[in-house]
Formats: structure tokens, C-alpha cells, sequence
């Protein structure tokens, strides 16, 4: 197009045309509005499967067929569909954005819901391999309508003429693309076919393939036709028995997506024009991991990654559906995220949520087989639907101080249950307190927290606490008055060496007696510390203001475990530099156990009381020596 001038006054504008780089607009469209080459046999089973849809429509008696061929450097596809006149090639084919398949255009009063196609622009992804498409076409509602050819190439340019009657006796249309130099590899025959099945397998019409080219434009291929198409869906097709049908979409689901089922689940919603099935990962996965799913359009394959078809928290399933209501994006390789479709993931979810409730209620061991692999995905649709946090709890795993095992198995044992926030905190007392009788389960891991909360509202017999430092410290034995007081000095040195490190020293008696020491934290004693921290490297002011919010919380606790032999061999030392030199010792051992990272300051400690042992260890040798 030219733009015209005008020197028209303001009161008298005249009208200006934009300036379309044709050549560049092809490009535009061809090039980035699609992601991959691979559309282009889309867009040709797309632009047939239409044609041969308003054929049926006009004439419901017409014999349909579709017909795919290819050779290096060469696509054919040929249909027996509605055709094209003269004036419908030149304002259908070569005007961008402009589409037959929009009611009442041309007469076509097949509404839209029935076609693949909605954009007018699919025949130019074919401009992503061919150099040239050349089109020839016969009007079904025009019989007295010659033939057509409409050539185009990829410089934006194109021609239509009339041809003879013999170029094409029967209505339909024939649409053969020249490879463009570089892209060859897309027209190799078996490249071909594999697309075609790909995209077209659920397509409603029988179409196939031929190896080689057509002769004369038409049909008369060289080799044996195969089938493309495989009606109908797995998922729709008759089994004898219903392990038969398990045993199909397990095996539809290893030649889709590659992998075994540990499941399968039908997503049936007639209302919702969606049909299809939902496949259980037999790996656990991220629940950041977005899956990619497949979903066909009136049975074209429209993507096969989708990740906005079912909610976020159904990570574990990999799901494949056709749809009629959904729509798709104008390069037609996604879902258009919409009311509709957010409807529609709403009723997936569901059917998702109601195959776990049916697995609770009658196949307990499917559950669990499923639940050792997915709990974290459960656990996080449990925290928001109090239906299923009522069904699934009592089945879901968690780690106690028992081992791990499931809610229900550990209430049986426990009406009060304590559990710490950090898995830190979970492995210094749980040897404790499996020793105690104490009931702990460690909610450090991703919503057990959060699940735990919810408990006392499903179970209301239940008591459910955190448990800190010092309640743990409180449940173990108290030594005896006398046996503190004879070891006072002892009981000074350790607060005296460890004073540094935030950390007090208490006596208990405990089980097993293995463990000497127990180092005992939560989140006030840390807080003090980092407090404490701050205020030694503040300045005058900020010293002032922080030790004005000095706290009472508690410190961090080393419970020295007094029927452990090593404690009290260690408290009767009379060196009493070598009895703080152990207690650091201890401290370290016991900071270790806790699986805690260490500050730079029980590095350097630790460092020290290594170095302090290995010291009085080499002096006692040499001083047993020089007494020989």
C-alpha cells in the first residue's frame, strides 16, 4: 500500500492508508508468532479438517477425505472439502486476519464453534518451510466455478487464475508447498507423518499418509497409504474389564509421556465439552514444578504444555484432554486463560480431589502406595479444603519421635502431641523423647506446621503444642537435692565457660544413658542471642536502645545427663581447667548432635577444647613417661 498526502485543513482531514511491508508482515507472522516449524502440519490438517467440516455442513451426503503425502523438498495435502471460487481465494487467502470459518461469510453459516480455525492467518505458518504455496481449489457451492490456483511465494507476492476443468474434476482442495532452502529437514516424509500423528490422531476424520508425491496434484499416490488417525481416545474406548482399561492407559501413558502411571484418573465434564484423563507420576516432583499437559481441540492437538489447566497443588499428575469449549491463544499453541477456563480447572481440581477421597474410602493400600510417593502434594491441598484435611489426615505420613508413620497411627499412642517447628529442633529431642514416652512430631518439613494447627479442629480430643527447650528440660528426671548441691563447683565451671556462647547448664537425669549431653534450643533463645550480638557490635546509641529491649526469654540449654558415667567421671576432675576444657568438649559434641551450623564463635571453641584435650592427653603420656 502507498500512503497519500494531503494538505487538507484541520477542519477537513482527509483519510491516509498505513503502509504494509507485506514481505515483512509475512515474515512477522511466520517467523514469531509460532515456536516452532513444526506448526505448519498443523495449520494443513487444520485448513482441511474445516474445509471438509462446512462440506458436510452443505452437502451431509459428500464423500470425505484427507489425504497427506510428502517427499524431500515436497508437501501435499488434498481434502474433498468446501473449495474455493476466484473471489474467494483472492479475498480469503491473501487478506491476513481474515477467515472463512467466521458465520455468515461467503454464505458459510456454519458457526465457529464448529471449526478448528479462527485467526485467518494459519496458511502463512507454512511460510516457516515453504518458499512457495500453491493451492488449487474447486468450489462445492459454486458447481458452474472453474477451478482455481492460487500461487503464492514468500516474498509476499501471489497470482490466482482459472484453470481448465480436467485440473480438477471434484470439489476439494489440493495445497502443495515447495521447501524453502535450509528447510528441508521438515518435509522428509517420516518427519512428516510422525507430525501428522502428533497432532492429528484424535482428529473426527480419517486421514492418511503416503510416502512420495501425488501425480497430477490430486490423489494416485506412490506408496501404501497409512492411517493417521486413532479413534477412539483411549480414554473412550470399550474394555472388557477394568484392570483391561488400567492396563491401556498404562500403556498410553508410557508411549506419551514416558512413563509408567502410578494411576490414572478419568476427567470426564460433559457439561464443560472436556473429556480426557489425568496420569499420577509414579516420582515425586516439586510442587514448584508447573507440568506440562496435553490438550487437543475438537481433537487437533492444540499443545502438550499446558500449565494452566489444573490447579497448582495437582503437580503429580500429568493430564491429556480433548475439548470443544476451551480457547486457544491466536498462535493456537496454549489455553487463553479465561473465565472458562478457570471454570473448567476449578472441575478438574475436583475430580482430582475425589478420585483421593475414593481411594480413602475403599483401596486403602492404592492410597498408601500413592501417598508414600505424593504426600507433600496432598498435605498442600489438605491445608485449604476442610472436606478432604478431614478424609486424608489420618492417612498421611509424618516424622515422629516413634519413627515415621501415619497421623492415625500415632494419635492410637498420643492424645497430646507436641511438635517443634524446625527439623534442628525435632532430632535433638527426639531420642529423648521416644525414651520419655513424649509424643513429638517434627513439623519442619513443607505444611505439617499448618496441618498440625488444623488438627484439634478435626480431632477435637486431641491436644496439640509446641514444644520448646524448656518444656523438654521440665519432663526430665531432676536430680536428687543432695547430688546438685555436691556438685556445685562443678555445675559453676560449666556456666562460667560456657557464658560466652548464650548458653546455660542444667543437671537432669535422663534416658538413654548413653547420651551425656543434649544441647536444648528454640527460637527465644536464638533471638536473645542475635539481640546480644547486635548490641556488642552496635554503637553508643544503638547499645542504649537495644539493651533497653533486653528480654527475659531463656538461653540455650546443655543438659548434662546425669547417669550417663562419662558426666560423672568428668564432674569429680579436680583440674579444674581440664574439667572446662570437657564441658567444652561437650558443648561441641552436643552442638554437633543437633546438626545446628555452627557460629564462628563454637568453631573457635570447639577448636580450643580439641587442642586443650589433645594437650592434656600428650602431657599426661609424657609425665607417666619421666616417672618410669
Amino acid at each position: 500500500m502507498t500512503s497519500t498526502s494531503s494538505s487538507s485543513t484541520h477542519s477537513d482531514p482527509s483519510a491516509n492508508s498505513f503502509q504494509v511491508d507485506l514481505r515483512g508482515l509475512v515474515d512477522l507472522l511466520s517467523h514469531h508468532l509460532y515456536s516452532s516449524p513444526r506448526v505448519y502440519v498443523r495449520e494443513l490438517l487444520q485448513n482441511a479438517v474445516d474445509a471438509v467440516t462446512a462440506r458436510q455442513a452443505l452437502d451431509p451426503e459428500a464423500e470425505i477425505r484427507i489425504r497427506l503425502s510428502a517427499s524431500a523438498g515436497r508437501v501435499t495435502i488434498e481434502d474433498s472439502g468446501i473449495g474455493l471460487t476466484a473471489a474467494e481465494a483472492h479475498s480469503l487467502l491473501a487478506t491476513i486476519g481474515r477467515s472463512s470459518k467466521r458465520g455468515g461469510d461467503h454464505g458459510l453459516e456454519t458457526t465457529r464453534r464448529e471449526f478448528l480455525g479462527q485467526f485467518g492467518i494459519g496458511l502463512l505458518a507454512c511460510f516457516v518451510v515453504a518458499r512457495q504455496i500453491r493451492v488449487i481449489t474447486r468450489s462445492a457451492r459454486d458447481p458452474q466455478a472453474a477451478p482455481v490456483e492460487w500461487l503464492a511465494t514468500d516474498d509476499g507476492s501471489y497470482t490466482v487464475r482459472e484453470l481448465p476443468d480436467e485440473a480438477r474434476r471434484e470439489p476439494g482442495t489440493t495445497v502443495i508447498l515447495q521447501a524453502r532452502p535450509g528447510a528441508e529437514e521438515w518435509t522428509v516424509p517420516a518427519k512428516v507423518e510422525q507430525l501428522a500423528r502428533d497432532y492429528g490422531s484424535l482428529l473426527p476424520y480419517d486421514i492418511t499418509f503416503t510416502e512420495g508425491e501425488p501425480e497430477g496434484g490430486e490423489s494416485g499416490e506412490h506408496g501404501e497409504p497409512r492411517g493417521i488417525t486413532d479413534r477412539p481416545a483411549v480414554w473412550d474406548r470399550p474394555f472388557p474389564t477394568p484392570a483391561a482399561r488400567r492396563v491401556a492407559l498404562a500403556g498410553h501413558c508410557s508411549q506419551l509421556f514416558g512413563f509408567t502411571p502410578l494411576d490414572s484418573i478419568d476427567l470426564d465434564l460433559p457439561v464443560a465439552g472436556v473429556r480426557g484423563v489425568a496420569y499420577v507420576l509414579p516420582e515425586p516432583t516439586s510442587p514448584a514444578h508447573r507440568a506440562g499437559h496435553r490438550v487437543h481441540l475438537k481433537g487437533m492437538l492444540l499443545t502438550d504444555h499446558a500449565d494452566n489447566l489444573l490447579p497448582d497443588w495437582a503437580f503429580f499428575v500429568r493430564a491429556v484432554i480433548d475439548t470443544d469449549t476451551l480457547r486457544p491463544t491466536a498462535s493456537r499453541e496454549n489455553l487463553y486463560d479465561d473465565e472458562t477456563l478457570s471454570a473448567v480447572r476449578e472441575a478438574l481440581g475436583a475430580r482430582v480431589r475425589a478420585w483421593l477421597g475414593e481411594l480413602a474410602a475403599s483401596e486403602p493400600e492404592r492410597l498408601a502406595a500413592f501417598l508414600s510417593v505424593h504426600h507433600l502434594g496432598v498435605k498442600s491441598l489438605a491445608r485449604h479444603d476442610a472436606e478432604l484435611l478431614g478424609l486424608m489426615l489420618p492417612w498421611l505420613p509424618f516424622e515422629t519421635s516413634e519413627g515415621s508413620m501415619s497421623l492415625q497411627e500415632f494419635t492410637a499412642a498420643h492424645t497430646e502431641i507436641h511438635f517443634t517447628r524446625t527439623v534442628e529442633e525435632f532430632r535433638q529431642i527426639a531420642p529423648i523423647a521416644a525414651a520419655h514416652g513424649l509424643g513429638v512430631i517434627n513439623a519442619g518439613y513443607t505444611y505439617d506446621a499448618d496441618l498440625l494447627a488444623l488438627l484439634p479442629a478435626v480431632r477435637p480430643d486431641l491436644k496439640v503444642t509446641e514444644l520448646d527447650a524448656g518444656a523438654v528440660t521440665e519432663r526430665l528426671d531432676p536430680v536428687p537435692t543432695s547430688a546438685e548441691l555436691a556438685l556445685a563447683p562443678f555445675l559453676s565451671t560449666a556456666r562460667t565457660r560456657l557464658e560466652a556462647q548464650g548458653c546455660d547448664v542444667v543437671l537432669r537425669a535422663f534416658q538413654p544413658v548413653s547420651v551425656p549431653a543434649l544441647y536444648l534450643d528454640d527460637r527465644q533463645a536464638r533471638q536473645e542471642r542475635d539481640r546480644t550480638a547486635a548490641l556488642d557490635s552496635a554503637d553508643s546509641l544503638w547499645s542504649g536502645i537495644l539493651g533497653a529491649l533486653r528480654g527475659s526469654a531463656p538461653r540455650a540449654r546443655l543438659v548434662l545427663n546425669h547417669n550417663n558415667p562419662l558426666i560423672r567421671r568428668i564432674s569429680a576432675l579436680p583440674d579444674e581447667a581440664l574439667t572446662g576444657t570437657a564441658v567444652e568438649s561437650l558443648y561441641g559434641q552436643a552442638l554437633l548432635m543437633s546438626q545446628r551450623p555452627l557460629r564462628p564463635a563454637d568453631s573457635t571453641l570447639l577448636n580450643r577444647a580439641f587442642l586443650g584435650l589433645l594437650e592434656w592427653a600428650t602431657h599426661s603420656t609424657d609425665s607417666q613417661e619421666g616417672q618410669k
